[in-house]
């Protein structure tokens, strides 16, 4: 493992061995599961030893184990915990004081593709392109990100990593057979009004879906895109906030 030193980052597993012999970071057979490496490198370079790291939705545990592997202080929170040490909250309710976190990292869901939990408060059930014009998805985006912006300290950093969505409209093939979620730029725009930009890192997704046959020639029929890669966005807080 070395720092990444370009805004291409490019790695051909979910997980990474671990040089100490312990278990891997998170849990591979977890559905829409962080690549442990994107947050190891941002603990690196952003965080400093007994840190205290915060994810609000750490699904199986991946940056509980990375952040603890580094000697940093992880808090793990999500709507359906997987495992003891990952404590049951909502995003939108963060239960850490103002100001307490050093680094906040986030891997949200990037609209409905992905059955995370039957609890009626789960973001993944919420259309980025619904009936309302995805109001729903984006306002409750809207506060994490403020609630990340409160527990996270001044001129400290925090990092989304997310991916715009496509979705087929039963019925119809061809360019206008589907519809586009910019959810990396609406997420972004959001990320703004809080915090400054300090970087945008784009992750290649070695996905084997990406070159089985039948998708890459429905992809070709259809004339749309299969998603190649994640934006992983950077963000640092102001000093007076």
């Amino acid at each position: 493992m070395r720092i990444m030193p370009t805004t291409l980052w490019e790695y051909p597993s979910q997980h990474y061995d671990a040089e100490d012999g312990s278990r891997m970071q998170g849990d591979k057979s977890y559905v829409g599961a962080t690549p442990s490496w994107v947050i190891w490198q941002l603990l690196q370079r952003y965080t400093r030893e007994g840190d205290v790291v915060v994810d609000p939705m750490v699904g199986s545990g991946t940056t509980i184990d990375v952040a603890a592997s580094l000697g940093r202080q992880p808090r793990g929170f999500d709507l359906a915990p997987r495992r003891p040490d990952i404590v049951q909250a909502d995003a939108r309710q963060i239960p850490l004081p103002d100001a307490s976190a050093d680094f906040v990292f986030i891997d949200p869901p990037y609209s409905t593709h992905v059955d995370y939990s039957d609890d009626p408060r789960c973001i993944g059930r919420l259309d980025a392109a619904g009936d309302d014009g995805g109001r729903g998805y984006y306002s409750a985006m809207e506060r994490v990100i403020a609630q990340i912006d409160r527990v996270l300290k001044p001129r400290r950093y925090m990092a989304l990593y997310v991916s715009d969505s496509w979705r087929k409209r039963k019925g119809q093939s061809g360019q206008g057979g589907g519809v586009f979620m910019p959810i990396g730029f609406e997420l972004f725009a959001r990320l703004r009004s809080r915090f400054d930009p300090v970087d945008i890192i784009s992750v290649v997704r070695h996905n084997a879906k990406l070159q089985k046959g039948n998708w890459r020639k429905a992809a070709e029929e259809g004339n749309f895109f299969l998603r190649g890669f994640n934006y992983l966005f950077i963000m640092r807080k102001g000093a007076s906030r």
